[in-house]
C-alpha cells in the first residue's frame, strides 16, 4: 500500500486542482469578461452560425491586454482586450478575427478546452507523483527532471490539440465563405501582435507549432479537398 501512496496523493491532488481551476477560471471570466458588441464581426460570426446550422455565435470580450483568443471550459468564446483593440487599430483584419474565432470554435467543438483543463490538473498531479518517486533515486536533481519530462508531455499535447483546432478553422472558414487567407495571414503576424519572438526555443517544447509548421498543414489540407473536388 505504501508504494502506491504517491500515486493515490497524485490522484486526490488532480481531482482538487480540476475542480478549484475550473471554478476559479468561470469566476475570473465573468468577473472580467462582456459580450461583444461589433458589427463587422457579428456579420461573420452569423456566416460561421449558418454554416454550423447555428442562430448565433456569442463572442465575449476578456479584458486583459495580452493578445489572445480562448474557449473556456464550458464553451463559451472570449478574445482578448488587447487583441480586439489591435483589431480596431487596424493592425488585424476583421476576416483574420474571425479566424481566431472559428478555431476556438474548434477548441470547443473537439472537446479541448474542457481536457485542457483536466489535462492541467493531471499534469501537476503527475509532476507532484514524479518529484516524489524520482526524488527518492537523485534527491537533488529529481524536481528538474520530472519538470521537464512533464512539459515535453504538456508541449506534445498542445501542439497536437492547436494542429486540430487549425484544421476545424480551416474547414469552416470555407464553408462560411471566408476562406484560409486570413486564417495563413494571421500566423504570419502573430508574433509581432504578441511580442513573442520565440526563435530559440526548440520546437518540440513550444506549446503551439512553427508558423510555417501551421501554414504547411492548413496548404496540405487544401490541396487534399481540390483533389477531392477534382475528381
Amino acid at each position: 500500500m505504501i508504494k502506491f501512496t504517491p500515486i493515490l496523493l497524485a490522484i486526490l491532488y488532480a481531482l482538487a486542482m480540476y475542480k478549484f481551476s475550473a471554478w476559479r477560471t468561470a469566476r475570473e471570466l465573468d468577473a472580467k469578461s462582456s459580450e461583444l458588441a461589433d458589427p463587422g464581426l457579428k456579420r461573420l460570426t452569423d456566416q460561421m452560425a449558418a454554416a454550423l446550422d447555428l442562430e448565433r455565435i456569442r463572442v465575449h470580450i476578456y479584458e486583459i491586454e495580452p493578445v489572445n483568443g480562448l474557449a473556456a471550459p464550458d464553451g463559451r468564446i472570449f478574445l482578448t482586450r488587447g487583441f480586439y483593440n489591435k483589431y480596431r487599430q487596424g493592425e488585424v483584419t476583421s476576416d483574420e478575427m474571425a479566424s481566431v474565432i472559428a478555431h476556438e470554435l474548434g477548441h470547443v467543438a473537439l472537446g479541448h478546452s474542457r481536457r485542457r483543463m483536466i489535462d492541467f490538473s493531471g499534469q501537476n498531479a503527475l509532476r507532484t507523483a514524479l518529484m516524489m518517486v524520482i526524488g527518492r533515486f537523485v534527491p537533488f536533481v529529481g524536481p528538474m527532471i520530472a519538470n521537464f519530462l512533464v512539459t515535453l508531455l504538456a508541449a506534445r499535447l498542445s501542439r497536437s490539440d492547436e494542429y486540430e483546432a487549425d484544421a476545424y478553422a480551416s474547414a469552416l472558414l470555407v464553408k462560411s465563405g471566408i476562406g484560409t487567407a486570413p486564417q495563413k495571414s494571421l500566423f504570419k503576424k502573430l508574433e509581432t501582435l504578441t511580442g513573442a519572438h520565440g526563435a530559440a526555443v526548440p520546437a518540440w517544447i513550444m506549446s503551439h507549432p512553427k508558423t510555417h509548421e501551421r501554414i504547411a498543414a492548413i496548404e496540405k489540407l487544401e490541396a487534399r479537398w481540390d483533389a477531392v473536388a477534382q475528381t
